[in-house]
């Protein structure tokens, strides 16, 4: 059973039409936006901080080790990236689900007193092997996209990492539906829904050959269907921010959450209306192509006629001699050249915007000054997000508002996402505004956050919250959108994961090196001098004011530092650097073989769509 769109229209709720929506580009967008949704556990971290702290029996210290392992996981993703480089994604998106599964299921298993107390050193590589499955799951699902997507980078990247940025907020509501308010159960939670996420759409991600605008279908490569996906997001946004502060106000039963879980699992799936829309558009253009523009077939003629076969086979022998030892040769002179020429070209990169080496791009003054802009940026924001728990404590915050605290940071974390990568791509594009300088501001702002957090002004955490939520997340699309406009895509899934780098490095040196060492100090110096065996708990507005100051410092440091990369690419971003997918051939975004075969399996569902098509007007019109 069919319907039909008007007299002679496509054709859907067929089998057919199914399939085409399942094997579409939008359709894989949908699943990125899931598996992203499900991979940002690492931003919570706040919330189960006290239960591991609590626990295990940790100090400050010790807390915040933990907390620089699992940044390290997180974002030290280059292992990822170079299997991304030589797989398909669906092999990157199968790791990244084992390791999550395994990391936090032996982290509940610990504080939940199913196994021996690990040891400290232990206990840091389960966390930063569940941490580092987050790197799988974007680089097999967020690089892919930006592949498919190339000329719409800065929107696709701002929306897919404000999912992640909104997934704290998402495991948050799904863990009291579930669980109840039981923060241990939130990591058993934390264990099994990403990966169950991503082997489910483990073979919905690929790569597709890349059509530009104006090319075939419009519709396949619109802009329309992400601001669609983009008002999706922000009702979300708006209705998790609505259920926080409304938990904060009222006192909800265990059915109350439920019913709030199910109506944010229906906007979360809202997305798939907008698949199935876009993929009615491109069977409704590919239907009026097929009876508006006429058939026509052209014969060429061979220039010469074919030599006889006896010919060939006698010419055969002859030509195979010489072509071992040439081979040989070839092969021999290319291992032995390849290392030598690498090094010799890795300090001559070629112009911006073209489609660096990896040692091109790492040894680059450009990114020497992101990567130190990021560390200074990053590095503070995390410092902020992965203390607010212990923030919000020292201040004489309740447990209710530190909860509160944390899910506000991951909803202005998302807005920061999408705001920067949505508006830094219609500012480019109509003004040429340049990503830097929109960096160089982010940064300026989030210093706001860090001084109300450093002199302790009262009631202003939830600004600061806000302020320090969203520039954390509006640095990422920023920066990964540089990246792959600076550098190129041809090794995108390798030179995005060293960007991320610089957030371990900073939350390390601002985090355990500052802000642990100096909550420590303060809280042994209120407890008589010595932490051991008693409340390890610092309280007032000193035990951070020192660390936060700073933190500040540090941000102004990056600011003025990124200011070097707007300077150096100034030239760059006054022109039109998205003309080569316009103009000249399509990009090259994957493996060649790989590229190939989506090449056929697009042409054949393409074939097999418009053969249905024309059987079906045939037997109306009959």
């Amino acid at each position: 059973m069919a319907f039909a769109s008007g007299a002679g229209g496509p054709q859907v709720l067929t089998t057919r039409f199914a399939r085409q929506v399942v094997l579409g580009r939008w359709f894989m967008v949908f699943a990125c936006l899931l598996i992203l949704s499900a991979s940002g556990a690492t931003y919570i971290f706040g919330i189960y901080s006290k239960v591991l702290k609590s626990s295990l029996g940790y100090d400050q210290r010790t807390l915040n080790t933990l907390s620089f392992f699992k940044d390290l996981g997180a974002n030290v993703g280059v292992l990822s990236g170079l299997i991304n480089e030589v797989t398909p994604p669906w092999v990157v998106l199968a790791m990244g689900a084992a390791m999550n599964l395994a990391g936090y299921l032996m982290i509940y298993l610990a504080i939940d007193g199913r196994t021996a107390r690990p040891p400290v050193w232990l206990m840091c590589i389960y966390i930063c092997v569940g941490a580092n499955s987050q790197s799988f799951a974007n680089t097999g699902a967020l690089v892919t996209c930006v592949k498919n997507f190339p000329e719409s980078r800065g929107i696709v990247l701002g929306l897919l990492k404000g999912f992640v940025g909104l997934s704290g907020a998402i495991f948050t509501q799904l863990y009291l539906a579930i669980y109840g308010d039981d923060a241990k159960s939130l990591v058993l939670l934390i264990a099994w829904l990403p990966a169950a996420v991503s082997i489910l759409f483990v073979h919905t991600v690929r790569i597709m050959p890349y059509r530009r605008r104006g090319e075939g279908s419009s519709a396949a490569t619109s802009n329309d269907a992400f601001f669609c996906f983009l008002y999706i997001s922000i009702a979300l946004a708006t209705y998790l921010l609505v259920m926080i502060v409304v938990q904060k106000q009222v006192t909800f039963s265990h059915a109350a959450y439920a019913v709030s879980a199910a109506a944010l699992l229906l906007v979360l799936f809202l997305p798939l209306a907008v698949v199935v829309k876009q993929e009615y558009k491109i069977q409704k253009e590919l239907h009026d192509s097929l009876y508006r523009e006429p058939t026509t077939v052209t014969v060429h003629k061979p220039a010469a006629a074919a030599p006889p076969r006896e010919l060939l086979q006698m010419a055969a022998p002859a030509a195979a001699e010489p072509e071992p030892k040439a081979a040989q040769q070839t092969e021999q002179s290319t291992t032995s050249s390849c290392l030598g020429s690498c090094v010799r070209h890795m300090f001559s990169p070629p112009a911006q915007g073209e489609d660096y080496t990896i040692l091109q791009a790492l040894v680059s003054v450009d990114m020497l000054v992101l990567f130190l802009a990021t560390i200074c940026g990053v590095g503070g924001t995390l410092t902020a997000i992965d203390n607010m728990g212990q923030i919000g404590q020292s201040l004489g915050y309740p447990a209710k508002s530190i909860n509160t605290f944390v899910s506000l940071i991951s909803i202005w974390n998302y807005a920061g996402r999408v705001t920067s990568g949505f508006a830094s791509e219609i500012f480019l594009a109509r003004y040429r505004f340049p990503r830097p300088l929109m960096l160089t501001l982010v940064l300026l702002l989030s210093c706001v956050g860090h001084l109300l957090i450093a002199f302790g002004v009262p009631q202003s955490l939830y600004a600061a919250s806000v302020v320090i939520g969203f520039c954390f997340g509006a640095q990422w699309p920023l920066l990964f959108a540089i990246i792959s406009e600076v550098f190129g895509l041809k090794y995108y899934s390798t030179l995005y994961n060293f960007g991320s780098v610089a957030s371990p490095i900073g939350a390390y040196v601002l985090n355990v090196r500052v802000a642990g060492a100096l909550y420590d100090a303060e809280a042994a110096r209120q407890h008589g001098g010595s932490l051991a065996g008693g409340d390890k708990t610092c309280i007032g507005v000193q035990c951070f004011r020192k660390a936060f100051l700073i933190i500040t410092a540090a941000t102004v440091a990056g600011a003025l530092v990124s200011l070097v990369l707007v300077w150096r690419t100034r030239k760059f971003y006054k022109g039109d650097i998205y003309a080569k997918f316009r103009d000249g051939a399509a990009a090259t975004t994957g493996g060649d073989e790989e590229q190939e075969e989506e090449e056929e399996e697009d042409m054949k569902r393409t074939k097999e769509a418009a053969e249905g098509e024309s059987t079906a007007v045939n037997g109306r019109n009959g």
